[in-house]
């Protein structure tokens, strides 16, 4: 079942729905009845989260403007991305990035709506031989957009992908991560926060899949939920036979901060190599009581309390992004958001 496939042939029957078991808390059969218009040409004034600080901003308005991005072997460059859906309509949007030998590639990704559209983004990532890629992704969706978005990265030998997803969730919000690992010394960090309130769905998947031996994947995701929000968590870290030496770490941690707040999590590791150190930790709960305690007693109010504790608690994961600009530019999202 494809999202992309439905908007091209308007054809709901061929939405991902519960039945589809890594779809099962992302329902999309059962919210649409029929999906909305093609959606119309837009011409794009405003400026992005990221525009300050990427080298060149390539722009995908109502699935217009897609090209492929090359970055030959040596060079290094920070590119901004920027997919803007605006009005109420349906499209999908394609967009290829090959990353040649030994250069230096970060992607300042952004995901921007204002309406109640239906979106499908595929972007497909190579990264040659002893390649590095940093990947930040910053989802801001309207409250009734549906917004879907798959990553396909192909690691290449003495490679690195570090990536960072940021996410605020929308009526359905979907950001799906899949790499296919060849071992070889090549490293792999997939991280991830989502701050959800009021009624919004944010579904955060990923499945890396070690193929050969020497490999290394560590994984951090941390959310925070509140009012009738639902955060969805799905990783899972395949090891092939043969993929021996193989080291992959999986973290997933979320606190809930209402009682009609909801978190889905669902880490999983299948592992068909003997010589190998895998782990994974998965916790959900609330403020620690007696940090709120000792805050209130500092003079606090409860908001300002709440705040800047869920403010340190995602901050691990924001600490790990390698660009500073980029690290900034998150930094000061989280804290507008969590004190607002």
């Amino acid at each position: 079942m494809s999202l992309s496939n439905a908007i091209r042939e308007r054809d709901v029957a061929q939405l991902p729905s519960k039945r589809d078991e890594d779809w099962r808390w992302t329902d999309l059969r059962g919210l649409l009845r029929t999906l909305p218009e093609p959606s119309d040409p837009l011409d794009v004034s405003s400026t992005g989260p990221f525009d300050l600080i990427a080298d060149v901003t390539h722009l995908v308005a109502n699935g217009s403007g897609a090209a492929p991005i090359e970055v030959a072997p040596g060079q290094t460059s920070r590119i901004g991305l920027r997919f803007i859906a605006s009005g109420v309509g349906s499209h999908a949007a394609t967009t290829r990035i090959t990353v040649g030998a030994d250069a230096r590639l970060v992607i300042l990704e952004t995901y921007e709506s204002n309406a109640g559209s239906v979106s499908q983004t595929s972007i497909s990532i190579s990264l040659g031989e002893g390649a590095s890629v940093e990947r930040i992704v910053l989802c801001e969706d309207d409250d009734e957009a549906i917004s879907v978005s798959l990553a396909e990265v192909a690691l290449g030998a003495r490679s690195s992908f570090h990536q960072t997803l940021v996410s605020s969730g929308a009526r359905r919000q979907r950001l799906e991560t899949r790499v296919l690992h060849p071992g070889a010394k090549a490293e792999l960090r997939l991280d991830g926060v989502y701050l959800i309130s009021a009624k919004r769905h944010g579904d955060q998947t990923s499945v890396v899949t070690h193929a050969g031996p020497d490999g290394v994947t560590t994984q951090l995701t941390k959310g925070v939920v509140q009012d009738q929000a639902r955060g969805i968590f799905q990783g899972k870290i395949v090891v092939e036979e043969g993929a021996d030496r193989t080291d992959a770490r999986m973290g997933h941690h979320a606190l809930i901060l209402s009682d009609r707040a909801e978190v889905d999590a669902k880490p999983e590791l299948e592992i068909y190599a003997d010589d190998v150190a895998c782990a994974h930790g998965n916790t959900v709960g609330a403020l620690d009581e007696n940090a709120m305690f000792y805050a209130r007693q500092r003079g606090m109010s409860q908001m300002q309390a709440q705040a800047l504790l869920t403010e340190a608690f995602i901050g691990e994961v924001v600490e790990r992004i390698g660009d500073e600009a980029a690290r900034e530019v998150i930094q000061a999202w989280v804290t507008e958001r969590l004190r607002t």
